[in-house]
């Protein structure tokens, strides 16, 4: 599940820069449409993630990582669970305040989580867009530091989030 989030996670955010960029038209009424189906898509995904986590230990980390860098890994994974949470839910607040639905794959329509406002809609966007970034930030410690394990200390970090590596 690691990397189908890491997928969407990527295309969702790709998806939402580029059609910020985009004039209004029924092209960018269709890509809102799909950035929201993959919001959706990505918190019941992350939800799913984060009740497995709950509910079964992560593996444990290599005996030569040191106190520091737990704390570090463990505060990291949960800033990114954090905020794959608050973002799907921040962009589904934004479309409820700026009185936009939000229908799953075009066939299920989701109720509004506050009423239309204006104000609280930008508030929202707002929001939406800082967090996302912050979440580019998380992911980009989050690369860094499995490449440190792959490449500079060696210690089989990497092969934990590999679908097909040999874990023995």
């Amino acid at each position: 599940m690691h990397w189908l989030m890491a997928l969407g996670l990527i295309g969702t955010f790709a998806m939402g820069f580029y059609m910020e960029g985009l004039s209004l038209s029924p092209r960018k009424l269709q890509l809102y449409s799909w950035h929201k189906w993959a919001g959706v898509t990505l918190l019941v995904l992350v939800t799913v993630r984060l009740a497995w986590r709950l509910s079964h230990p992560a593996p444990v980390f290599p005996q030569s990582m040191g106190s520091m860098a737990r704390l570090a890994a463990h505060v990291g994974h949960w800033l990114l669970y954090g905020l794959m949470l608050v973002i799907p839910l921040s962009g589904w607040l934004m479309s409820s305040a700026q009185g936009f639905s939000v229908v799953w794959f075009g066939v299920l329509p989701l109720p509004d989580l506050v009423s239309k406002n204006a104000a609280l809609g930008t508030i929202l966007k707002d929001a939406h867009v800082v967090l996302n970034y912050t979440l580019l930030l998380a992911v980009l410690g989050h690369v860094a530091a499995a490449l440190q394990h792959h490449l500079i200390k060696k210690d089989g970090m990497m092969t934990r989030m590999l679908p097909f590596a040999n874990k023995a």
